[in-house]
């Protein structure tokens, strides 16, 4: 048993001195497999076999000891990563105790990069190896593997290349076309599960021997055209060459100074600050970049040198950038055009409601009030909706006009829509004083309803419609519906103060066309009368209606001329 113990921990022993990444700094992508691990002589770990492998992870500037997961494993001298997540950052160390003292064996910072979910590989996490063309070259797949049967693919630009499976890939002779991007993805089972692990080479293949790089900053020194309180975002770039220089800085200075980082976070950025610098790849080039952010351009701005400086080994490189004032820019074209279209499209609409609601402001009143249920009625001590004046005596030879005013009238207005109407003959007890009664019940009333006829205007009791009038027009305590039941040829014949009332108050009866319950005549003359909750039983039309045998009573009270109201 110790002989396979001690057999075991020399194949781990030379498998940590092969693989175990001695970099302090280490860059890795979310989602991937990968460990770290220490390496020491098969020697040491075989005598002082009782010490204690602890892993820590800094937090908050303190070391938390790390506790095994399904995710996180610690075995022997190695920390297992099933898969990385980008919380994994940070500094990492690994210590060695014999129970009285902790020794601290090697330490990493770790960097979890985030996964390009649009390519097969990261461009901060690739190594760029520049051959010339005509010489041979193979490229080597990452040793970040468990065992020699994990599946291996290459792939070029993240095509499968040419169904290549060997942990390396040999060119014989290199040519222009092999220059590309290749990609080594390792796939290794855990558990039950499979995770993989990439790593990415740029190859760049030359005709001839490439040529010594100067680092330069792209474009020339330059004044930027800005207006006091605006906000703006100043760009420098800088060319690398076909890799990128370990010593190459590229920063942005205000008057000797230089700026702050920025947050990230909008309400705590400082006034001016500096972004991080990205690095960018085009074609086999390599550049960098850097913005500095003017949250708002100040006057004491306009005076100040803005310089960006890319500096290396050989020297450094500036350009300057000055800020001037621009001219205040008229109106663009487009805006002003929009502008136009929108105004003539918001007057259009204007215009199409107003007629809209011109057209059609009964139907809106009633729909109002019938969604809002109010009532105008309610608190005003008036007893009838509506007195009904119409012509009573033997003057008339219409029947028509006395079925209107005694039958149908009161059967739409009073049965489908609620209101209480008071007709004399009908709701007046017989005995009194005729004139009196009249005045009384028209006080009582909240309208006034005179169907208008010819023979009206020429009945003999004109001296008690004016009374009538007289209460409406000049006390003002009942308002006049005029309903013109037939045609009236000469208009002479009415009163002055008749004349008084406004047009909208007359409404004209059209026989059939206006018998329908929703025909404009009903909807005008409700519009007229009082607010008051509709019934929900309306019917559709009036000869719908069951008038029944008592619909029109023979009028039994002989031609009395004061009857008339």
């Amino acid at each position: 048993m110790p002989l396979m113990i001690f057999l075991l921990m020399f194949i781990i022993g030379s498998a940590t001195e092969k693989l175990c990444p001695l970099r302090a700094s280490i860059d890795i992508l979310e989602g991937e497999y990968f460990f770290l691990c220490f390496p020491e002589s098969m020697q040491e770990r075989f005598q002082k076999a009782e010490y204690t492998i602890n892993w820590y992870k800094e937090n908050a500037g303190k070391q938390k000891l790390i506790k095994e997961t399904y995710r996180i494993v610690s075995q022997m001298n190695f920390l297992e990563f099933w898969p990385a997540e980008l919380s994994d950052s940070g500094n990492y160390s690994v210590t060695r105790s014999d129970g009285k003292q902790n020794f601290t064996i090697q330490q990493w910072t770790l960097n979890v990069l985030e996964r390009n979910k649009s390519s097969c590989f990261n461009e901060n996490h690739l190594t760029t190896e520049i051959k010339n063309a005509g010489s041979g070259h193979s490229l080597k797949c990452s040793d970040l593997s468990v065992n020699e049967n994990d599946s291996i693919t290459w792939y070029k630009d993240c095509k499968n290349y040419q169904n290549k499976t060997e942990r390396e890939l040999d060119f014989k002779t290199l040519t222009i076309q092999h220059s590309g991007i290749y990609t080594c993805k390792i796939l290794i089972t855990h558990e039950g599960k499979i995770f993989h692990s990439t790593s990415t080479i740029h190859l760049v293949v030359e005709g001839d021997a490439p040529e010594a790089v100067t680092l330069e900053i792209v474009g020339l020194d330059e004044e930027v055209e800005t207006q006091i309180g605006k906000e703006e975002i100043l760009n420098c770039t800088g060319f690398l060459g076909y890799f990128v220089p370990e010593d190459a800085s590229l920063y942005w200075s205000i008057n000797h100074t230089f700026p702050e980082k920025c947050s990230g976070i909008p309400e705590n950025e400082p006034s001016i600050c500096e972004e991080e610098f990205k690095k960018l790849h085009i074609g086999n080039k390599f550049y960098v970049t850097r913005l500095l952010r003017i949250k708002k351009v100040t006057e004491e701005d306009m005076h100040r040198n803005f310089t960006c400086m890319l500096q290396d080994d050989e020297g450094t490189r500036i350009k300057v950038v000055k800020l001037k004032k621009g001219n205040t820019q008229d109106l663009p074209v487009h805006m002003f055009t929009t502008g136009m279209v929108l105004a003539v499209i918001f007057l259009c609409v204007a215009v199409i409601v107003v007629v809209v609601c011109v057209t059609f402001r009964v139907d809106l009143v009633l729909f109002y009030r019938n969604i809002c249920r109010r009532d105008d009625t309610a608190g005003d001590g008036k007893e009838y909706d509506a007195f009904v004046s119409y012509l009573k005596d033997c003057v008339s030879p219409s029947e028509e006009e006395r079925e209107f005013a005694l039958n149908i009238l009161p059967m739409i207005l009073e049965e489908n829509f609620g209101y209480k109407l008071c007709i004399f003959e009908r709701d007046v007890s017989p005995g009194g004083a005729v004139v009196d009664d009249i005045h009384s019940f028209i006080d009582k009333s909240r309208r006034l309803i005179i169907i208008l006829s010819q023979n009206y205007i020429s009945d003999r009791a004109i001296y008690e419609l004016e009374s009538g009038l007289h209460k409406a027009l000049v006390e003002r305590k009942t308002k006049i519906i005029l309903i013109e039941y037939m045609p009236i040829s000469d208009y002479n014949f009415l009163p002055e103060s008749l004349s008084l009332l406004p047009s909208q108050r007359v409404v004209k009866w059209k026989k059939d066309k206006s018998l329908p319950v929703n025909s404009r005549f009903w909807k005008n003359l409700r519009y007229l009368m009082p607010a008051k909750p509709t019934k929900s039983n309306t019917k559709g039309r009036y000869n719908n209606l069951d008038l029944g045998s008592e619909g029109v009573q023979p009028w039994t009270g002989g031609c009395d001329f004061n009857a008339v109201l």
